[in-house]
Parts: structure tokens; C-alpha cells; sequence
């Protein structure tokens, strides 16, 4: 299914299967996810699209070939495609583990074709393996809002107080991670959204309000997953302990 320009239908297309390159794996795909970027995209509401382009990131397909240099992602290999899609590797951000700020990075679906599509290439090394204890259905979101919220929550550090701004695809499938761990969690939405209140409280949130609300005890770390600038600001310092304790999620 092809994106061929802005604010179209995805189109049906019949092209050849695609060779992979150097560093990559041709997979089969199983199943894909439909992330809001993926609506940003279609809507020509991201920068410098190059179009034809097949869009979808949240892949997970089987290996059905591979380059000659490439040593990991076995045939026959089921494994996960995400939205970063590669990067130099050499400069600073990559360095310091930052590849997602990398000035050349790749993104799949985006600056690459993506997984709406019976194959797709990836770089081998920007694939992911997927536990057998998982459906191809269940861990498509994963490779995209899991690791969103996954990261975010890792430099939260051991923050045994946290608040999640903003409570959709990210934060749902983090809540439980951190319940796991033995967190206390506050869900802060949109004021007056009662039902992603609910729906926090449902999974087990301590506390679920408004954002315009403080929470019922101080934060340790709060990470923001509302796209709401105004959000950054307008957190009291008291709620979230240091500015180095602060972990907005972009």
C-alpha cells in the first residue's frame, strides 16, 4: 500500500520484491502497526516526504534473506522493525546512545519504505528480535509506542514516584511496566478527559487527574507524552524533585 501523494489513499501496487543491501535483511512481513505518525505522513504534515513511499514502522516479519556481510538476523529469523532506522554510528549523539537525535538517521516508512507491504528491507542492525511469547499483532506496538515509553522510563533511573503526562499509546504499555516494578504511578491527562482517567485507573494508576491538577504526593520524575509544549513550563519544580530528575519523553 503506497502513499503516492500528500492527503491521498494509500494505493494497492504490485512492484518487485526488493533486494537488500549492503548491512540489510529482506523480511517477509506478518504483521503492522498504524502509529500517528504514520497519519502525520499521509497528511503531508512531515518535512521533506519523498514521494511514492510505503509507510509503516511497527514491522515484525520473518528473514527471508539477507546481504553477504550480514552476520546477525538469521533466515527464518522473526524480528522487529521500528521507526528509527538506522544512523552514522559515528558522531556524538550515537556515541552517547542518542542515535535518535543523529543528523543522519533513517526512519523507517519514512525516509525509507516501510512495512505496509508483503517485504521490506531493513538494516540488520536496527532490528530487533521478537520473544516467541509474543503474537505478531501484539508486538507490532511494541516496536514503536513500547519502546517510546521504554526509554523515557529508563532515564526516569529508579524514581520510585512517577507521573505520566499525557495517556494513550505510550503510556498505556508503560503503566504496567512500572506497577511491575514497584512504582507509584499518576496519570495526568487532558482536563476534564475522564475516560483516559478511567482507563488509567483501570490498569492500576494510583492516581488519575487533570494536568492542570497537582498530583496527590511530589513526583521523582515525570515523563511527557502530551504533545503540549506549555506542559514543560508550567511543571512546579517541587513536583518533580531537580531539573536532572525531569524526563520529558521526545
Amino acid at each position: 500500500m503506497r502513499l503516492d501523494a500528500p492527503g491521498r489513499p494509500l494505493q494497492l501496487h504490485t512492484l518487485p520484491i526488493p533486494t537488500p543491501g549492503p548491512g540489510e535483511v529482506l523480511l517477509r512481513v506478518q504483521a503492522c502497526g498504524v502509529c500517528r505518525t504514520d497519519l502525520h505522513l499521509v497528511d503531508g504534515e512531515l518535512p521533506d516526504i519523498s514521494y511514492p513511499l510505503i509507510p509503516g514502522h511497527e514491522i515484525v516479519g520473518r528473514v527471508v534473506a539477507r546481504a553477504p556481510d550480514v552476520t546477525q538476523c538469521a533466515v527464518g529469523q522473526r524480528v522487529g522493525v521500528p521507526w528509527l532506522g538506522g544512523s552514522c554510528g559515528r558522531c556524538a549523539y550515537c556515541a552517547a546512545g542518542r542515535e535518535n537525535l543523529c543528523e543522519a538517521a533513517s526512519f523507517t516508512g519514512y525516509t525509507r519504505d516501510g512495512g505496509y507491504a508483503e517485504f521490506v528491507t531493513a538494516r540488520a542492525a536496527w532490528c530487533l528480535p521478537v520473544p516467541d511469547r509474543y503474537a505478531d499483532a501484539e508486538a507490532a506496538p511494541l516496536l514503536c509506542a513500547g519502546l517510546i515509553g521504554y526509554r523515557a522510563y529508563r532515564a526516569a533511573g529508579t524514581a520510585p514516584v512517577i507521573g505520566l503526562y499525557g495517556f494513550g499509546a505510550a503510556a498505556h504499555l508503560l503503566l504496567p511496566v512500572a506497577l511491575h516494578e514497584g512504582r507509584r504511578v499518576f496519570a495526568l491527562t487532558r482536563p476534564g478527559d475522564r475516560a483516559a482517567q478511567d482507563f488509567a485507573r483501570a490498569l492500576g494508576a494510583h492516581w488519575a487527574g487533570g494536568s492542570d491538577q497537582a498530583p496527590p504526593e511530589p513526583l521523582d520524575a515525570a515523563i511527557l507524552f502530551a504533545p503540549a509544549g506549555e506542559l514543560v513550563p508550567d511543571v512546579p519544580h517541587e513536583w518533580v524533585g531537580d531539573a536532572e530528575s525531569f524526563t520529558p519523553s521526545a
